[in-house]
């Protein structure tokens, strides 16, 4: 089952999902596909958001970085092959500790 969005920016120009342009051709079958209808029970299955983090329900916090200090988080991101998240939260647990 494909969920798309397909649109004309302000320059008149097409649209791409993933980096790839929406062609007339899959917009067919985009077409083809609502118009054969979805099973509403199987949508409503497959679940909503990121995964949890352990037993316990997670919060967001907002946390303003100068571009200077993300820069040093992703960098090191980069390196470990890890998110910006994992090195955040790294550090946070770190520095309580």
């Amino acid at each position: 089952m494909a969920i798309f969005s397909y649109y004309i920016n302000n320059m008149g120009t097409q649209e791409s999902i993933n980096g790839k342009p929406v062609t007339e051709e899959q917009i067919a079958a985009w077409v083809a596909e609502a118009e054969a209808g979805y099973d509403v029970e199987k949508l409503k299955k497959r679940g909503r958001g990121r995964p949890g983090r352990g037993g316990e329900p997670s919060q967001v916090v907002a946390v303003r970085f100068t571009l200077e200090e993300l820069a040093v988080i992703d960098d090191r991101a980069k390196r470990e092959g890890k998110t910006r998240s994992d090195i955040i939260r790294e550090a946070l647990t770190a520095s309580a500790a």
